[in-house]
């Protein structure tokens, strides 16, 4: 049974329309543990709500699949890229992401208001002042979402 996740993104640096044109892409760049050991979980085949932070109002925009399981980020040990981090090492890497896929764009954008104004959603990480960019989501709750959104079965 796949698992249910949120990945945030900054829609000026990846958006859901970025991953509808490029199909799939590599989830790099994220420096938390929690958020690393949470992407390190993450299965082939498990449904990601795509939201958008850092946006006026941030929310889900759509929904992505990991298409590949946690591997290095291989930006954490190039020195032009703004996630190096000298530590990590190809012996010991210290930060992972995976590949997600394009799965849909939500005929309605769901804001962050309208996500916690939903009692259903009361325990949803994001409705809760998280800023871990890589979350869990509950089945119902991603369900609930996506029908907010105005998409149909998955």
């Amino acid at each position: 049974m796949p698992r249910h996740w949120l990945l945030k993104s900054e829609p000026d640096v990846y958006s859901i329309d970025d991953l509808a044109r490029d199909g799939r892409t590599f989830w790099d760049g994220v420096r938390n543990y929690q958020a690393r050991n949470l992407m390190r979980e993450m299965e082939v085949g498990d449904l990601v709500l795509f939201y958008h932070s850092s946006a006026s109002p941030p929310g889900v925009a759509g929904v992505a699949r990991v298409a590949e399981a946690a591997r290095p980020d291989p930006t954490a040990l190039d020195p032009a890229s703004p996630y190096h981090d000298p530590k990590s090492t190809a012996d010991e890497p210290r930060w992972s992401g995976v590949e997600v896929e394009f799965v849909e764009r939500l005929p309605r954008f769901v804001p962050l208001g309208s996500l916690k104004a939903e009692p259903e959603l009361s325990e949803m990480l994001v409705t809760k002042r998280s800023r871990l960019s890589v979350q869990p989501v509950r089945p119902g709750e991603f369900a609930a979402v996506r029908a907010m959104g105005g998409a149909g079965d998955a």
